[in-house]
């Protein structure tokens, strides 16, 4: 089978690490940073075949690439490169240096791409360039390349310079690479048979709430990504709040910080992955190292966006403007729940939330933790004392950083009522509930007795395993109550 864009392997072999070719996101055929204008473009101020003057954007990606080569980030030495790529223009050459220089105190030097679209839209240099267009346009002469800049020797084996060199550390071709990032949502346009999908969908129905959709990626797809989960956001620092995902940290880790408080207020995030967009994605890979078209392509590769056939099959659930909101989730890019890569890139593209409500809980003498979508908050008097004041504090921040609040999901527990965070109750030590731990220990001695399948009332198809992990969350809590429960569970004839 041909891969789109796979023809494209040689072409992108030669790309700069400031490049943009390899994103394939480009919705026109304007050249961009990094790409090669047509012959009669680079030595002349009209393109010969067309008779149109040369784009803005040509110039201006040609300046950029030149700027980030200068030895120092001053107006003389980005002057004199300047010229270099467009002739001694005084007055044009003057304005993109000024313009660069107050847009960036520092070279964005894995940014041109970026770059050349400030200067492009810089109103003084646009007015300019369209006044020259008619009597002496302005001639790109030549182009100078980005260096490649250097790697610490710790740096993962994925923070690379090139696009041919990301496809390699993921063993893939160029083309494949390209098709499975599917910058250009070739997926979302697709029928429900294209081989261009990459997500297997599945439709859960919850009484009384909005549906939930399992976007489970395939194969090749998955394990690229379980590589870029292993190979670099393993290595990612996340907020010390986050216990969700996160080695050496679980649900008990989480809720032992809420042990013995006299308030214990939890909220929870609505559509959870699907509100974390491409665009946070994205600045998650720029602040790791990787330059503008090496992230583009790795936020393909980790976000997804819904087929039409598989939205318009959804379920019923939920009231109208719940259906509409995650409907608007789901049709842009977004993580999807399933991948491997959601977790950590949640938990990474949340720090800013995370420092945001830990310093929010700091002024009022709470503690703050977060278990993927489950926010908790704890402390003494001062949180007790105006518990909704303080939520609605919560709600603000919330919906700054783009997400939203399930009031249906908010509660405040006070001491002497049953508090639970994430499914342990903290009010003098760590502890599963006590309800559920007799409650499973009931159906483990009825499965014992009357044979597992009488107790599968749900049809689950792995009730085994099912079993398993209930029993597995009850020993991080605590391994004397599970011990009886495995000893129940040995009794159990499969």
């Amino acid at each position: 089978m041909e891969f789109p864009g796979e023809a494209a392997d040689a072409r992108d072999a030669s790309t700069s690490p400031g490049s943009p070719r390899g994103t394939q996101d480009q919705q026109d055929d304007t050249p961009r940073a990094g790409e090669r204008a047509p012959r009669a473009t680079l030595h002349g101020g009209t393109d010969r075949s067309s008779g149109n003057p040369t784009p803005l954007s040509v110039v201006t990606a040609a300046l950029a690439d030149a700027f980030l080569t200068a030895e120092r980030w001053e107006a003389d030495d980005l002057t004199a490169v300047g010229y270099v790529v467009v002739g001694v223009e005084r007055a044009y050459v003057g304005l993109a240096v000024a313009t660069a220089l107050e847009a960036y105190p520092r070279p964005p030097v894995d940014a041109p791409r970026q770059l050349a679209a400030v200067l492009a839209v810089a109103p003084r240099l646009v007015a300019l360039h369209r006044s020259r267009e008619d009597r002496r346009p302005v001639r790109v002469l030549g182009r100078r390349a980005t260096a490649v800049r250097a790697r610490p020797e710790t740096a993962s084996p994925l923070l690379v310079d090139t696009l041919p060199e990301l496809a390699r550390a993921l063993d893939l071709t160029v083309g494949r690479l390209l098709w499975l990032a599917d910058t250009r949502a070739w997926n979302r346009r697709q029928g429900p048979s294209s081989p261009l999908h990459h997500h297997r969908h599945e439709w859960i129905t919850r009484p009384g709430r909005a549906p939930r959709l399992l976007e489970k990626p395939m194969d090749m797809l998955r394990r690229t990504q379980r590589t870029i989960l292993d190979e670099l956001l393993t290595m990612l620092p996340v907020h010390d709040a986050a216990h969700g995902f996160v080695p050496g940290r679980s649900v008990v880790t989480g809720a032992a910080v809420h042990t013995g408080q006299q308030v214990v207020v939890t909220a929870d995030l609505t559509t959870f992955f699907a509100s974390v967009s491409a665009p946070t994605v994205y600045g998650v890979f720029r602040a790791a190292g990787f330059a503008e078209p090496l992230a583009h392509v790795l936020t393909g590769l980790c976000t997804h966006r819904v087929p039409v056939h598989v939205l318009s099959a959804m379920p019923a659930g939920g009231s109208p403007e719940e259906r509409h909101a995650l409907r608007q989730a789901l049709a842009t890019a977004h993580l999807p729940q399933g991948a491997p890569t959601s977790p950590a890139l949640a938990n990474t593209s949340l720090r800013h939330l995370d420092a945001r409500l830990a310093g929010w809980a700091g002024a009022v003498d709470a503690v703050y933790t977060r278990y993927a979508d489950d926010l908790t908050f704890s402390g003494g008097d001062r949180l007790a004392a105006r518990p909704d004041a303080f939520l609605r504090g919560v709600d603000r921040i919330v919906t700054e950083q783009g997400h939203r609040l399930n009031p249906s999901k908010t509660r405040v527990r006070r001491r002497g009522s049953r508090q639970s965070v994430t499914g342990v109750v903290v009010n003098e030590r760590p502890s599963p509930g006590r309800r559920e731990v007799d409650r499973l220990h009931a159906v483990l001695h009825n499965a014992a007795v009357h044979g597992p399948a009488s107790q599968n009332r749900s049809g689950h198809p792995e009730f085994r395993a099912h079993l398993l992990g209930r029993i597995g969350w009850v020993e991080q809590v605590n391994p004397g109550r599970a011990r009886r429960l495995r000893e129940e569970f040995a009794r159990i004839v499969w």
